[in-house]
């Protein structure tokens, strides 16, 4: 018998169409649903703010101030609304966008 790996993509599924369930009550397996999908939302939404972050990142690192300062721009907009989803602490996205606006502005 094939044991499924909690972390695979095709277990996730299976639970997805209801096949594994944990859950008894019909209400019990529409939440483990939302949960799956809210799960897949947050982890893309999550990479989505790490990517805008290196972005930014990586031009301050080329040397690149105007595109470092059109990335910072592009990458606020994208920190605050996942900061107001919840999916990053109010401070940490404080954090961030006040430590790459310092370099960027310490650019020559």
């Amino acid at each position: 018998m094939f044991i499924w790996s909690i972390c695979t993509r095709e277990y996730l599924y299976r639970i997805y169409l209801g096949m594994i369930t944990l859950a008894n009550s019909s209400q019990a397996k529409k939440r483990a649903r939302q949960a799956i999908k809210r799960r897949a939302r947050n982890v893309g939404m999550g990479s989505m703010y790490r990517t805008f972050i290196k972005k930014v990142v990586y031009a301050i690192e080329a040397g690149d101030k105007a595109a470092a300062e059109t990335a910072y721009k592009a990458a606020v907009p994208v920190i605050d609304r996942i900061c107001g989803k919840g999916l990053v602490h109010a401070n940490k996205a404080a954090r961030h966008k006040s430590r790459l606006n310092a370099r960027v502005r310490a650019m020559a």
